[in-house]
């Protein structure tokens, strides 16, 4: 029996649907420090992959948020920009790697690279060169929230939860964000200010395969319009029919 340790977070609170999110065993949420929910624009891709592109908001503070649909327990392996939040290493999304878990039905709000158990650094939109995945020289993935979601393996001596539980989160202080800094040409995720964030280690034994991959591609608004991913044309002000007609007359009956 492969168990691996991994963690689970302390603090919790009740999580509410909004608009914005994606998953179908899980749902994925990008909220900013301002209590806003990134708008997300779904990308056709086949099961059991999904994908979305998000806007992100230069200097901004977010927050990723997974809420588990399933009645069972899961691990959820997290990258941003291809590192892995918890070790800060290069991620494959592998089951070896380290993981949050969430008990059935919770919600789970994960805001920073996890630097201790009791601490992390929070995420910020920032510039890919100013990005913590390029003190690495690693710029293999970047600009990408990536989740796998593993499901617990099944043992007879485990219960089948059917009712809804209290849902966890990381727990964070403070309010102020970092300035914001020039956006360049893409989007990255900083290593930003300290905040308490107490977890602890839990015994966990994840499938060999996830259930599901969510991969959310962020990038500044200008991006997004040239990529035609959101429409950012001007629209033209309609015309006054005594103002600005010129001309002469026409013929009787054209129009």
């Amino acid at each position: 029996m492969k168990i691996i340790a991994v963690l689970a977070l302390v603090v919790g609170i009740s999580g509410v649907a909004q608009a914005g999110n994606i998953g179908n065993d899980v749902e994925i949420q990008i909220r900013t420090d301002s209590g806003r929910t990134l708008p997300l624009y779904p990308v056709t891709a086949e099961h059991p992959v999904r994908k979305a592109y998000a806007e992100a908001v230069k200097g901004e503070n977010y927050s990723i948020v997974v809420s588990n649909r399933l009645g069972r327990r899961i691990g959820i392996v997290v990258a941003v920009d291809g590192r892995n939040i918890i070790s800060g290493q290069k991620s494959w999304l592998r089951n070896s790697e380290r993981m949050y878990i969430l008990e059935p039905y919770q919600s789970g709000e994960f805001n920073g690279w996890r630097t201790g158990s009791d601490r992390v650094n929070r995420f910020y939109f920032t510039s890919a060169a100013d990005s913590y995945a390029a003190s690495f020289r690693d710029i293999s993935a970047m600009g990408v929230i990536a989740v796998a979601v593993y499901p617990e393996v099944r043992r007879y001596d485990q219960p089948w939860y059917g009712s809804s539980q209290e849902s966890i989160r990381d727990k964070s202080s403070g309010s102020s964000s970092p300035s914001a800094r020039a956006e360049g040409k893409s989007a990255g995720t900083g290593y930003g200010r300290e905040e308490y964030s107490p977890s602890r280690q839990v015994a966990f034994e994840p499938e060999s395969r996830p259930v599901e991959k969510i991969f959310l591609k962020y990038e500044w608004r200008t991006t997004l319009c040239r990529k035609g991913i959101i429409r950012c044309g001007r629209t033209p002000e309609p015309r006054n029919r005594m103002w600005d007609e010129e001309g002469f007359a026409p013929p009787p009956g054209c129009y």
